[in-house]
């Protein structure tokens, strides 16, 4: 009996490090399933820092001088970026994604003497069947219901798409028909620059050099212009959102600056577009516990920013801006401040409500005063008691409205609440609503229409200007007006939206309000003004006395300062939110720390993984920042880390795959390829949501498959097939399993390929290829899943030499 000769003990390069005879296999197993889940999330976090140095080297600029556009003889400075974006995705930001994928094959085949594996090539051909219909399906499906995202610049990813499925064909030309069983140097040298080949076309495809179209092509000054005007349209947008929050901030108190200023930050975050490294990125800190990149708004203040509380008039309600000291008692307010009603209506019915305590009997009183019109002859004055129970919200008042045969003008007269001086009222407010204004219409005649005022002062802080429209002398009839603004000094789509619309008054309607959207003051405004008149009544009605009126716009210092105090914070959390560390000791703050220190919208997951991946984090915050070397020693470092870890996975699947009795063609295809491409799928989904096209979620998924196939099947098969032509011998890969794996998801691939070309064509579809309406939306989502679950259970069947079939 040998100890060291057990179960497994031969199957990794580097484990088992210590003695596991007397294990039982389930334990080992479950240990060594559990110890692999733990790695690949070490994986993802190094794979985290290794993108924060591709995106810190991809985004590198320069600065060019051009001819200035609108001086003539003068010139001016652009910023341009170094690397082409489609140059880019293609080269280190797919490297990126497939880094652990093309490190396991190299390793695999160094760590066997040269000989091929079964891990690593099955690895590839698992993730590149996960990455196109695995996530393609989570895509499709993760947009709102008919909402549609299109990929955008179809040439490239046709490139891409084509060069999928040739790297998978040409993975079957050399390995059954060029030279069957046996990869010789040519073979994997072609392979191996099929990689440059890609990235050229793909390039001069961006470029438009092999488009039939003309005028497609973009200069470096062109781009640079282009790169310019979309961060001064960010940076506008940005502005935007800032000053439209800061009016919500200003009108609901609940509001605190720093969490508007959160809101503003998530807001912002939100409306930019990203890079695929970014998606990536975030995934990964939003699976461990880290640091977000979009912050978290907790329930309550979203709540409160989109709906905060209204009355039946859609007013907040007098209880909502109490002071702390009048926090617990009762408020009587009339539901309205004003009414109108018809001569001959009878009665005119008024609305009282009580918020804020409700759990007391609360006793009002309630009379009427003389306005023009008089007690006795125009209605019947009251003064009575109104007594609210203990829960009860609303009571309506009844006033008698008495009706003649004389025609009058309009008249009107108030109701006012009062509290009794004889009782004790410590637990009950009047609201700002304690007095209505009922006006009595006559109404034999149409009306007319005026303004309620000749003039109105607007702040600057206000996100519309409401005029009031009443209709006097009469309310007979379906009648309308036509209200439409004029440029004074402030000018339509700047300072406000203007526009011209037909407000329609139905029979008895006396009042309309005319919401116009403001803007704010643009630089180097003072109180500008625009003109908005009524004209072209309808039915018989006429234009009143005020048939136009002036609206100023006022500066809001209070406002201002608001906003600038809002920017400063908003600037800061933006800036917390940066996807790379500028330096060690925030590295290891952000490592430390869950969610990099900020405790609001922490879950309990998050502070479960943050433990969970805790040792990872702080080993892998001693790499450089990208700030150090320009992204240069990240990248480097980073690459050799995930090296050592994929090494460790290699030994740990091995052996897992052995204890439970699968081959590694299953193992690969199975846990290591989801282990490695599940950061990749929450990115892609996030992208699919966040962005306004395809590109970013889908449209790498097929770039991705093809550097998996040129550099991680090329590389290794380059270096083994030369080290065995030094010795006078061949290098001989089995066709088996993965030659019938190739197979499977070739044919898989195609269907896809065709159904994403079927939906971006036909309307049932909406016309692109994700989102759409409900049915067609779940359908091609489930065909997609299907051919993956297909194509995991015919290959392992073959693995497993259930099935048989002559290659």
């Amino acid at each position: 009996m040998n100890i060291n000769n057990y179960t497994c003990s031969d199957k990794g390069l580097v484990f088992p490090v210590i003695n596991e005879y007397t294990w039982h296999v389930g334990v080992r197993a479950t240990f060594y399933l559990v110890f692999m889940l733990w790695c690949f999330l070490g994986i993802a976090i190094v794979s985290d820092m290794f993108m924060c140095g591709i995106e810190r080297i991809t985004s590198k600029t320069r600065h060019i001088t051009v001819p200035s556009a609108t001086e003539k003889d003068s010139v001016e400075v652009i910023e341009v970026k170094v690397w082409n974006d489609t140059v880019a995705n293609l080269s280190l930001l797919a490297f990126g994604t497939s880094a652990p994928e093309i490190l396991l094959s190299v390793i695999e085949i160094c760590g066997k003497g040269f000989k091929a594996g079964d891990l690593g090539p099955g690895t590839i051909v698992g993730s590149a069947a996960f990455n196109l219909l695995v996530i393609t399906a989570v895509c499709i499906f993760a947009i709102p219901n008919g909402e549609v995202r299109r990929i955008k610049n179809i040439q490239v990813y046709g490139v891409t798409s084509f060069s999928s499925m040739f790297a998978y064909i040409w993975m079957l030309i050399i390995l059954i028909v060029s030279s069957p069983g046996v990869i010789e140097i040519w073979e994997a040298s072609v392979t191996l620059c099929l990689f440059p080949v890609l990235i050229v076309v793909a390039f001069a495809m961006d470029k438009g050099c092999l488009s039939c179209r003309k005028n497609k092509t973009s200069t470096e000054v062109e781009i640079g212009l282009a790169l310019a005007e979309f961060r001064n349209a960010s940076q506008r947008r940005g502005t935007a959102d800032i000053i439209d929050i800061a009016r919500e901030c200003a009108q609901n108190s609940d509001l605190s600056l720093d969490d508007a200023a959160q809101i503003a930050a998530a807001r912002i975050v939100q409306n930019q577009p990203h890079t695929a490294a970014w998606y990536r990125v975030n995934a990964t800190r939003n699976i461990t516990g880290g640091t977000k990149l979009i912050p978290t708004i907790q329930k309550d203040i979203h709540d409160m920013y989109d709906n905060p509380r209204m009355d039946e008039e859609g007013e907040r309600s007098s209880s909502d801006i109490l002071s702390p000291e009048d926090a617990n008692k009762a408020v009587v307010e009339f539901a309205a401040s004003s009414c109108a009603v018809l001569e001959n209506e009878g009665y005119v019915r008024l609305g009282i409500r009580r918020t804020g305590n409700m759990d007391i009997l609360v006793n009002v009183w309630v009379e009427t005063i003389d306005g023009s019109a008089e007690a006795d002859s125009d209605y019947k004055p009251i003064k009575q008691k109104i007594t609210f129970q203990p829960k009860e919200k609303v009571k309506d008042l009844y006033v008698e409205i008495i009706d003649d045969d004389i025609w009058e003008p309009d008249e009107f007269f108030f109701v006012k609440l009062i509290l009794d001086p004889n009782e004790k009222n410590d637990n009950v407010i009047l609201g700002k609503t304690s007095i209505n204004q009922v006006t009595i219409i006559n109404d034999d005649e149409p009306g007319k229409f005026e303004f309620s005022k000749p003039s109105y002062v607007v702040k600057e802080s206000a996100d519309t200007a409401q005029l009031f429209v009443n209709r006097v002398n009469g309310a007979d009839g379906e009648v309308g007006v036509t209200w439409e603004t004029k440029d004074m000094t402030a000018v339509s789509g700047k300072e406000y939206r203007g526009g011209s619309e037909v407000l329609i008054f139905k029979h008895g309607e006396t009042s309309k309000t005319v919401n116009i959207p403001m803007y704010g003051i643009q630089p180097g405004q003072h109180e500008p003004n625009f003109e908005v008149t009524l004209t072209d009544p309808t039915a018989g009605a006429e234009i009143g006395k005020i048939p136009r009126c002036i609206v100023t716009i006022i500066t809001d210092e209070e406002f201002n300062a608001m906003v600038t105090r809002l920017a400063i914070q908003t600037q800061r959390n933006l800036e917390s939110l940066s996807i790379e560390s500028g330096s060690w000791r925030e590295q290891f703050h952000n490592a430390m720390n869950v969610n990099g220190g900020n405790a609001k919208g922490t879950t309990a997951i998050d502070y479960i993984m943050h433990f969970t991946t805790f040792f990872w984090k702080v080993l892998f915050a001693c790499i450089p920042p990208p700030s150090i070397g320009g992204g240069w020693l990240t990248f480097f470092l980073s690459l050799a880390m995930i090296g050592i870890l994929t090494a460790i996975i290699s030994d740990v699947a091995s052996i897992f795959g052995c204890l439970v009795g699968l081959s590694d063609t299953i193992t690969a295809i199975t846990f290591v390829a989801l282990g490695t491409s599940m950061p990749d799928t929450f990115a892609s989904k996030q992208a699919a949501l966040m962005e306004k096209v395809a590109d970013s979620s889908i449209g790498n998924v097929n770039g991705s498959n093809s550097v998996n196939v040129f550099l991680g099947l090329g590389l290794p098969w380059f270096i083994a097939s030369v080290f065995w032509a030094t010795k006078g011998e061949v290098f001989e890969v089995p066709r088996g399993s993965l030659v019938f794996s190739v197979i499977i998801y070739t044919c898989c691939s195609v269907v896809a390929v065709i159904l994403l070309m079927i939906r971006r064509r036909f309307k049932m579809f909406g016309q692109a290829e994700l989102g759409g309406p409900l049915v067609t939306k779940v359908i091609t989502a489930l065909i997609f899943f299907s051919m993956w679950i297909f194509y995991i259970i015919i290959s392992a069947l073959y693995a497993q030499k259930i099935i048989t079939v002559n290659i």
